[in-house]
């Protein structure tokens, strides 16, 4: 029975010990971040609740202290942080840089209320005579005694405030936004839902017993169940949102990687690259992206002495004809113009005279460069007939003289 009931609370908790793990290597990275932080000590403390709550942990705790029913308060200054923790994290979520001051002050006050509760707990169970252990029970058969009667009403109605304010505000916050931040939030108001029918079900055991009835199994066997529940449901709503964005981010990053390979590869030879972009496993797309663009600029910087503005107005001529748009036509132009001054660059043909490379500026023919995505754009056409037609003109053009074997 009682490893059952260990595992009950064990299993969600290693499980919630999974996804904090996850979240830890973006708080090294930013120890500053105080969404992230708040994020971290929700997760940690739901950790806290689920593994103290065990049946197991009860039963070492009591035994460790010495004291009868010692994990009690324990447990509940547990909740109770992680009740003021979540109310924390949704008003540093939802407010943003600019209500910075409004979330501190409100931040402020939440931290304050959650310590004086959490004191006062500890103060009652101290005043309070319990000494008969309770491990599944203790709500209802100390439900009449002074002091710890306060106690547990104490700890059940600020977990009720607490899922009332977190409720409210997520699902005001939910009809406002879209995409996987309303899955979190929807996922957190559900979980909330069920810590009120926590709440609930063990007010209903403790009035039963001022009654004279019992309903003990309700506090202590269909209770934790719910409890168990809802911190899994709260914490993956806390963790979606910021997983989501997370792997999108991830994603873009591979995918802009991908689609500059190309413009890459047709500047390779002309690029002063120190190393290669695939070097280790353990290079991040961020640096990967960073490294590809550098020597993206280094090449465009080296062939920018031949480039010619004549033969892009050329190029953006024909590239308007099929073109769909605008942008298109001119990411076409300034591939077919950096094409061809790759090539004359590869054959090292002599510069006119009147040019001075010094004072060449490639953003006085290309235009594609000055924005992010027009280097994408530019990858692009590198494939299009036109730029392909102006590679291969200058390629012949430029092709060394053969001299004849004399016979």
């Amino acid at each position: 029975m009682m490893r059952s009931q260990g595992l009950d609370f064990y299993i969600p908790g290693a499980f919630l010990v999974v996804i904090l793990l996850l979240r830890l290597p973006a708080l090294w990275r930013d120890p500053r971040n105080e969404l992230l932080r708040s994020v971290c000590a929700v997760l940690a403390l739901a950790v806290c609740v689920d593994f103290a709550t065990a049946l197991p942990s009860l039963v070492a705790i009591n035994r460790f202290t010495g004291v009868p029913n010692a994990a009690a308060p324990l447990v509940y200054s547990l909740l109770t942080a992680f009740c003021g923790a979540s109310i924390v994290l949704i008003i540093r979520w939802n407010a943003g840089p600019e209500k910075a001051a409004w979330a501190a002050r409100w931040t402020r006050r939440c931290y304050r209320v959650t310590a004086a509760v959490v004191v006062t707990i500890n103060v009652l169970f101290v005043l309070g005579d319990a000494p008969v252990e309770r491990l599944t029970d203790m709500d209802t058969y100390y439900a009449s005694t002074p002091y710890i009667r306060e106690m547990l009403l104490l700890y059940l109605l600020a977990h009720t405030a607490n899922g009332i304010i977190v409720t409210a505000l997520c699902w005001v916050w939910a009809r406002q936004v879209h995409g996987a931040l309303r899955a979190g939030l929807i996922l957190i108001c559900i979980g909330h839902l069920f810590n009120l029918g926590y709440d609930g079900l063990k007010f209903t055991a403790i009035v039963s017993r001022w009654l004279g009835h019992d309903r003990d199994y309700l506090s202590a066997g269909v209770a934790p169940v719910v409890a168990s529940l809802s911190v899994i449901l709260i914490g993956g709503g806390f963790v979606l949102p910021l997983a989501s964005q997370r792997c999108s981010t991830h994603w873009d990053q591979w995918r802009r990687f991908r689609q500059l390979r190309p413009l890459w590869k047709e500047l390779s030879a002309a690029t002063q690259h120190t190393r290669e972009l695939a070097e280790g496993p353990r290079a991040s797309i961020e640096l990967r992206v960073t490294q590809l663009e550098a020597d993206i600029h280094d090449g465009i910087l080296t062939v920018s002495p031949y480039l010619d503005a004549e033969l892009r107005a050329r190029a953006l001529l024909r590239a308007r004809e099929t073109a769909g748009c605008a942008e298109e036509a001119e990411a076409v132009a300034d591939a077919a113009a950096l094409a061809d001054a790759v090539v004359v660059w590869a054959r090292r043909v002599p510069l006119p005279e009147a040019s001075d490379p010094l004072r060449q500026n490639h953003r006085s023919v290309l235009v594609s460069p000055d924005d992010p995505s027009g280097l994408v754009r530019m990858s692009r056409a590198l494939s299009s007939d036109v730029v392909r037609s102006f590679r291969e003109a200058a390629a012949l053009r430029h092709t060394p003289d053969i001299p004849v074997p004399q016979r």
